[in-house]
């Protein structure tokens, strides 16, 4: 039995983590949850699962839902909160599928006390990949990516020796604006961005699909997950979403992993690992496949793509700046404040005023990020 805590149980990978838990009961048990601010969906999700402890960030929202289970939970809040879920002693498996910078703090923390961590939230090792995988080797953590594309490299890479790679591959669907020329892409509203043609996923990250800032975020998260150097990263569009991402070795050979595109999937090996246990995700039918595509990234169309490379490639601080940058800009497209090539442009200002640092602790980080975000919303007025 692995005890898992959650940490963003209301979001897409939360719902779908406690659907993995719901059909392995006798191999998975919920002791931690956390949310921002869904007190609705977390009640239900409490008398469902029965865990010790629920964090609710927003502190208004938390006191509501404690006065609604009483003493039945303990019910915490704010930043000490989600540390709390995710330090819990009981706790095996750490599950991070919050969005944002938010989950880095939390993440370190786990570490700290050997959570095994299963990462669904690319915005910690984009901020800070050194210092959060210095602190798993430091104290003998596996870090294990829960994202498609991170967890089918992981598992192409299984008994083999990683100084062989060539490359690695990460696939991407294209987004919801692949087949829109960029003058359509001017034009397109969030509710557009929103309608991802394979994917079920937050509203975040599906504008980040269609940005490509989602594949360029993963293309610095696998720099630090897989210990590579930037020339070693590649990225191809395959709008099917069959192929997962692809390992190419020095003999030539590419090894891939394939399925149907559910999250469940990925989810499910992160907890189970080292094992494969028997899933209900739909299995991939060949006979039912019309074509698999592949095509070279639009960074025309597509900006935000290299924008990511540049800034892994500058390094330091920079990748936090990027991140920052992309996090507000996203919430104010969301509300159709600003255009979708605002996101871009303001990135890219942002990173040509930024004199990035070396890092050598999170308050500094944390500092960059404060920056930024303060910095985007003063262009914005």
């Amino acid at each position: 039995m692995k005890n898992i805590s959650i940490l963003g149980s209301t979001g897409s990978i939360g719902k779908q983590t406690l659907d993995v838990v719901k059909n392995h009961r006798e191999r998975f048990k919920v002791v931690g949850l956390s949310a921002l601010e869904n007190i609705d969906e977390v009640e239900k999700q409490i008398y469902e699962f029965d865990p010790e402890i629920v964090a609710i960030f927003n502190q208004d929202k938390a006191e509501i839902l404690s006065n609604r289970v009483g003493r039945k939970i303990k019910i915490v809040s704010g930043i000490d909160g989600l540390i709390e879920v995710a330090t819990l002693n009981s706790a095996n498996i750490v599950v991070t599928s919050v969005v944002g910078s938010i989950g880095l703090i939390p993440t370190l923390e786990a570490i700290r006390c050997n959570k095994t961590i299963a990462l669904a939230n690319k915005e910690t090792l984009v901020v800070a990949g050194e210092l959060v995988m210095n602190e798993a080797q430091k104290y003998g953590v596996e870090i294990i990516p829960v994202d498609s594309e991170h967890s089918a490299i992981f598992q192409c890479l299984q008994g083999e020796d990683i100084k062989n790679i060539s490359r690695i591959i990460l696939t991407a669907s294209g987004g919801s604006f692949r087949d829109w020329t960029k003058e359509e892409i001017e034009k397109a509203s969030a509710e557009d961005a929103l309608r991802h043609p394979t994917w079920n996923m937050g509203q975040k990250v599906t504008i980040d699909s269609a940005t490509l800032m989602n594949k360029g975020l993963e293309v610095i998260e696998a720099r630090w997950l897989f210990n590579l150097e930037l020339d070693k990263i590649d990225v191809i569009v395959h709008p099917q979403s069959i192929i997962h991402s692809m390992v190419e070795y020095k003999d030539n050979s590419i090894i891939s992993q394939m399925g149907l595109p559910d999250m469940r999937t990925p989810i499910q090996y992160a907890l189970s690992y080292p094992e494969r246990i028997n899933s209900n995700v739909e299995k991939l039918d060949f006979n039912k496949l019309e074509e698999l595509t592949f095509m070279a990234p639009d960074t025309n169309r597509f900006p935000c793509l290299s924008l990511a490379y540049e800034a892994l490639k500058i390094g330091k601080t920079m990748p936090c700046v990027l991140n920052g940058a992309n996090e507000v800009l996203v919430e104010y497209f969301l509300k159709n404040k600003i255009r979708f090539y605002d996101i871009p442009e303001l990135i890219e200002k942002a990173m040509s005023v930024h004199e990035p640092f070396s890092y050598k602790t999170v308050d500094e980080l944390l500092e960059v990020d404060k920056w930024v975000r303060s910095w985007i919303k003063n262009q914005l007025k």
